[in-house]
């Protein structure tokens, strides 16, 4: 109550006003402004007691409210400044709201905002502000008036007044609540629009408003919400994010109808428990535990058993995470089939963002219900194979995260029934890669434990070496994929894998063939057993896979995988080979059948010219291949030099040429055949293949020294011969060397008086070539027949001189005639 004392202190300052009062009437702006600044300065600026204020503050609002809509911006802010300082002053501000309510609406609730300077808009809500701290639920019948001017300034151009805005609206809710819920829902269309503001303290602001509004509504409008707060997640400031975070965990906890929006609040608050920054991250944990102990209470007579018998966490439990508790947990569980269908859906969003937070989310949601991931095994597997098939690295991450807490909590028997067939067959899963099955079993495997796997491993190995699996795509990403499910048994089972030893051994085989680091799983296996290296385990079972390709050997062409797996056994088993020739020589017989593929063919000649070039470390490493010589000439390389038309033929030819090379020092009784296809392999178009087969007859010639018949003898020469006139200087050089040897190689058996034309014939053809223009040519046929003096010396001495005096070569021919001379003497 204001005293006479105050009344009458009142009374005279406010006769002091009577002249400035009257010039706020003043068309002068001058005048009006220097009359509010007076009126400032003898009211709110001077020590008056709290009842002379009130006093003066109702003789001069309304004076002061029709300053509001003066033309001059300075009047205006001047008489706001009085209201303010008068609001915050007097004991009974509440007195004033019949007028200044309305005079506020007025300035900005209108359809148009009359108040053009953004600054005193920002000043008349701060003002509003103030009344809303001072009078509270005063204010409950001035409710259509606010929401008005909300409506309004929540999309105001000026972000400070946005920023205010969304601060009076959580005072209104706060202060008058049981009125405010009729109203609020209205605020939400000019929230959601401005929600996304390019300033982030706005969008701070506008989140915490939206959370009040909605905590104090009838909660009807949370799904219009959502999706907005939703994309707040994603905002790139942090507030923005914690802010998000406090709402949603405020609704769940003091929501009215939260139990009826849990499974659409939860996804946002987890999301925040794997946000970047850790500030949020812990907040966000803080607020969860809050509401699981919240619910826990709740719900005390529906956990009674599972509190008074908790059951310890999973052998497997992620290590360094701690265990959620059991009101976390069993939200979660209990909320699960309407949130997976969610994940889902947003996990192959077109925005990379959302697919990440998705991925993220499904293992928090995973780490919360353990077993109770089983009833939904189905569905997760689903959303895993399209998952780990994403082009993202962090969303497989993520993913392989969620398929190893699958592993530690689901039994293995069940997810192999459903994973395994996926895995043998990838369309019935409806993933477009065919390795998503794979991937998801490798990460699977890697989560279960020891004793979990070690009954269904024969399952297990059988089902990745079947071929519709291990053969199933030679794309790089699918082989991959198999070499880690084969990595992972090895790893999670070690020394039990000895019984799929064998299984693993073909996976690894296939897996070679594209993929080199396969064979540092080759190693691991050996370890896993026991073994000293990868021959010990090829010994093991190297007589089962030579029985394995030996099952589809007849059907194999130049695009058949297994030439190479055969070349990739044979190469890797080193001496081990050289055990199982009886079984291996008998494939290659196969395979090396004229009627094959020229291709295939090419692959397994170059295979077999790598192990003859190491011979006594793979094919010969018990010294018994002599035994298979023959074998190896006759079914194997022979019918191959025969000539055929074509130039996949004669690549082949020219490949069983290079293997004859190898094995020629092993030849016993196939001379005469072998040089008749010698002969013919001279007359081939490919360079290399004519310098191949000059060399095979100059190592038969040497090798079988005379041992040749004359008939087969005087068939090589005249071949030789003509090579001497090739268009390769290489070829040339080859078949002199080799005429050499053919004279070294006349013995006893060849008698020089029947053979004396061919001796002559050929006298006459290399002295011929004493003039070729090439010295390197010269030089080689001298040496040649030097050697061929020692089979006619008179003979070669009569031509020599008769070339001699046809002034053709005579230096040559002098040097040969020394020479002759010299052996005569």
């Amino acid at each position: 109550l204001v005293n006479n004392n105050e009344e009458r202190a009142a009374a005279d300052v406010l006769k002091s006003l009577a002249r400035h009062l009257n010039c706020l009437n003043e068309d002068n702006k001058i005048a009006r402004k220097r009359a509010l600044e007076a009126l400032k300065r003898e009211t709110v600026e001077q020590r008056l007691s709290g009842g002379a204020l009130q006093e003066l503050f109702g003789g001069l609002l309304k004076a002061l409210l029709k300053c509001l809509s003066d033309p001059a911006e300075t009047c205006r802010d001047t008489a706001i400044q009085i209201l303010t300082g008068f609001i915050r002053a007097v004991p009974r501000p509440e007195d004033s709201l019949p007028y200044l309510m309305p005079a506020l609406a007025q300035r900005l609730g209108g359809k148009e905002i009359l108040e053009p300077a953004e600054e005193l808009r920002l000043a008349l809500m701060e003002t509003l502000s103030l009344v809303l701290e001072v009078c509270g639920r005063q204010l409950a019948p001035y409710l259509e008036d606010m929401i008005k001017i909300l409506q309004r300034t929540i999309t105001d151009p000026f972000p400070e007044v946005k920023k205010e805005s969304c601060k009076c609206v959580i005072s209104v809710a706060q202060s008058i609540p049981d009125h405010f819920h009729l109203q609020a829902e209205s605020l939400l269309k000019p929230l959601l629009q401005t929600i996304s503001h390019q300033h982030s303290q706005v969008r701070v602001s506008v989140t915490q408003a939206t959370g009040a509004v909605i905590q104090h509504s009838t909660g009807k409008n949370v799904d219009d919400v959502l999706s907005h707060l939703a994309q707040r997640l994603f905002d790139d400031s942090p507030r923005v994010r914690k802010a998000v975070t406090v709402v949603v965990g405020d609704w769940l906890l003091r929501l009215p109808d939260r139990y009826s929006y849990f499974h659409k609040l939860i996804p946002l608050l987890l999301s925040s428990l794997s946000d970047e920054i850790p500030e949020i991250r812990t907040l966000a944990e803080d607020l969860w535990k809050k509401i699981g102990s919240q619910w826990e209470k709740e719900n005390e007579d529906d956990l009674k058993d599972k509190m008074d018998f908790r059951l310890p966490a999973p052998a497997l439990y992620t290590s360094g995470v701690e265990r959620p508790g059991l009101g976390c947990r069993e939200l979660v569980v209990r909320n699960l089939s309407k949130l997976l269908p969610a994940v889902g859906r947003d996990i192959g969003d077109w925005l990379v963002q959302t697919r990440v937070k998705t991925a993220q989310l499904l293992r928090v949601l995973l780490l919360h219900a353990e077993d109770h991931c089983t009833q939904h095994l189905q569905s997760l597997l689903t959303v895993l194979y399209h998952a780990c098939a994403d082009p993202e690295t962090d969303v497989r991450a993520q993913c392989l995260e969620s398929a190893k807490l699958l592993g530690a909590f689901v039994s293995a028997e069940v997810y192999l029934k459903l994973l395994l067939p996926h895995v043998e067959d990838f369309t019935s899963c409806s993933s477009a890669s065919p390795w998503a099955p794979l991937t998801v079993l490798g990460a699977i495997l890697r989560g279960s434990s020891r004793e979990a796997l070690q009954p269904h491993l024969i399952k297990i190995g059988d089902t990745l070496a079947h071929p519709e699996v291990c053969q199933g795509s030679q794309q790089a990403l699918y082989l991959d994929q198999l070499l880690v499910c084969v990595d992972a048994v090895l790893c999670v089972c070690q020394v039990d894998c000895a019984v799929i030893s064998l299984q693993l051994l073909k996976v690894l085989i296939i897996v070679c063939v594209s993929l080199s680091q396969a064979e540092e799983s080759v190693r691991c296996l050996c370890e896993a057993q026991g073994l000293s290296g990868a021959c010990e385990l090829y010994r093991q079972h190297m007589a089962d896979l030579l029985q394995w390709l030996s099952d589809s050997h007849h059907t194999w062409t130049s695009h058949s995988i297994q030439k190479t797996q055969l070349e990739i056994i044979a190469m890797q088993s080193g001496p081990v080979v050289g055990e199982f020739l009886p079984a291996l020589l008998p494939l290659l017989k196969s395979c090396l059948e004229p009627s094959r593929d020229p291709e295939m063919r090419l692959h397994i000649f170059t295979m077999l010219s790598k192990l003859l070039l190491d011979a006594s470390n793979t094919l010969d490493s018990q010294g018994g291949f002599a035994e298979y010589m023959e074998m190896v000439l006759q079914d194997l390389l022979l019918p191959n030099l025969v000539w055929r038309s074509g130039r996949s033929a004669a690549a082949v030819r020219t490949a069983a040429l290079s293997c004859l090379l190898a094995v020629l020092h092993g030849v016993l009784s196939v001379e005469e055949t072998l040089s008749t296809q010698l002969i013919s392999a001279l007359e081939e178009d490919s360079k290399l293949a004519r310098l191949l087969a000059c060399r095979s007859l100059h190592s038969l010639l040497k090798l079988t020294t005379q041992r040749l018949n004359t008939d087969s003898l005087n068939k090589i020469y005249p071949e030789l011969l003509k090579r001497v006139d090739d268009s390769s200087e290489d070829v040339r050089v080859e078949a002199l060397k080799s005429l050499s040897t053919w004279f070294s190689c006349l013995g006893k058996n060849y008698d020089t008086q029947s053979c004396r034309p061919h001796l002559e014939f050929l006298f006459q053809q290399l002295l011929l070539y004493m003039d070729d223009p090439d010295t390197k040519i010269q030089d080689l046929v001298l040496e040649v027949l030097k050697e061929a003096s020692e089979v006619d010396r008179g003979l070669l001495q009569q031509q020599t001189e008769a070339v001699r005096e046809k002034q053709r070569s005579p230096e040559y021919c002098d040097k040969l005639l020394q020479h002759i001379n010299t052996q005569t003497e």
